[in-house]
């Protein structure tokens, strides 16, 4: 046989078949969307606390155990997603899903995120409607708080030691952090933080065409107090929760303030104290608080209204992460719209420390929340413990104090 015919057969045998090659794709892919899947039903089951705990845990597992992002890519997320509409949180594990696993990524991570704590949210909602309290997932919030204090704690350290690196961006950070505790709005804390970097960095040019305020921003949702039917149209239902899904910005509160608004005065369909169980159920359950919709949507409507309910008011984050996902990567890029980026990251760290004051104060007044909160965070510091166990132990405390 001729040496090149030889060489030429040698190297056909040693080129892998395409089919196999694709086969290994589609593994890694299967493998990378399993992991997804796990992560983001993980913290839909142990993720409480509101937005600033669950980024913290989001970032323990995408970052420090699983290596998805870097620390830079995570803080550049948070930051531009603080600019949309909708629960943060919830597009974070979005965001993070879909790098690590694309398209399927994106859609399995945000429903196994949403999911555990709607179903939890639908069970007490039965639960309120036959007996009309749910203490005992009050009592498991009291023992957890200490846990989310330390584990939003650590997030802030580790982000902050990135984001805040200057004395310009303490400065910034220091402003943001006492502004927002005087009551200033975070939107425009972020927007006000990523124009003041931008003309730090650029002297004092002309800054604003290259302001990020979103649109939603400025809809409001003022209703007309009317005489509605009591009668609940599951259409209105999800056409409501679909627009406060769009346009709500900020925390807690002023999910309160637009629920009211709609369901209380504008269609009459809950009265103020239900409202506010609904609110408290959102709170002390994990996952996103927007699933405080899924608890109203049952309470008006049974199991159709919460099912329209949740779909609703969770639809648009999944439409405004697909649409601002593209920006993110060319932000950095851009020498201008880098500065904007940096400003919003600082932001955001110091909005986090501004939750974690707040939070913070009522918990360690009691010696024994002040003493698992200074454990779990040396514990999370200097050992890396799982968050997850700590939160199962937290709870357990704090039914067991009630119990006791």
């Amino acid at each position: 046989m001729p040496a090149s015919l030889d060489r030429w057969e040698t190297s056909v045998r040693d080129v892998p078949p395409v089919r196999s090659s694709l086969a290994e794709t589609d593994s890694a892919q299967s493998g990378h969307l399993a992991e997804v899947a796990l992560v983001a039903l993980k913290l839909g089951c142990f993720a409480f606390g509101g937005p600033a705990a669950h980024i913290a845990m989001l970032r323990e597992e995408v970052v420090v155990r699983r290596h998805w992002l870097s620390e830079q890519e995570f803080l550049d997320l948070l930051g531009i997603t603080n600019l949309i509409p909708g629960p943060n949180s919830t597009e974070m594990v979005i965001h993070c899903s879909y790098r690590r696993a694309g398209w399927p990524g994106f859609l399995v991570g945000g429903v196994l995120f949403i999911f555990p704590a709607a179903a939890i949210v639908l069970v007490l909602a039965w639960l309120y409607v036959r007996w009309g309290s749910v203490p005992a997932a009050i009592w498991l919030l009291e023992g957890v708080k200490p846990v989310l204090l330390a584990i939003i704690g650590q997030a802030i350290w580790n982000l902050g030691k990135l984001a805040i690196r200057r004395t310009s961006r303490i400065v910034l950070a220091s402003t943001v952090f006492l502004l927002y505790l005087a009551g200033v709005h975070e939107l425009l804390l972020l927007t006000g933080a990523a124009l003041a970097m931008l003309v730090f960095r650029n002297g004092r040019r002309r800054a604003e065409s290259f302001a990020l305020a979103p649109v939603g921003a400025f809809v409001t949702s003022t209703f007309p107090v009317s005489s509605a039917s009591p009668s609940v149209s599951l259409l209105e239902l999800f056409l409501t929760f679909l627009k406060i899904g769009s346009v709500l910005y900020g925390s807690g509160y002023v999910l309160l303030a637009f629920l009211r608004r709609d369901f209380v005065e504008r269609l009459g369909w809950l009265t103020d104290q239900q409202l506010l169980d609904a609110i408290a159920v959102g709170q002390v359950t994990p996952g996103p608080v927007f699933t405080t919709a899924t608890f109203i949507g049952y309470l008006v409507a049974g199991l159709p209204g919460a099912v329209l309910a949740t779909i609703a008011i969770f639809l648009p984050a999944f439409v405004f992460v697909a649409a601002i996902r593209p920006v993110a990567p060319r932000l950095r890029r851009s020498a201008r719209l880098a500065s904007l980026l940096d400003g919003l990251n600082v932001a955001a760290v110091a909005l986090m420390a501004g939750v974690l004051w707040e939070l913070g104060r009522p918990v360690i007044r009691e010696p024994l929340s002040g003493f698992v909160a200074i454990g779990a965070l040396v514990a999370l510091v200097r050992f890396r413990v799982n968050s997850a166990w700590f939160i199962v132990v937290g709870g357990a405390i704090g039914v067991a104090t009630r119990l006791v």
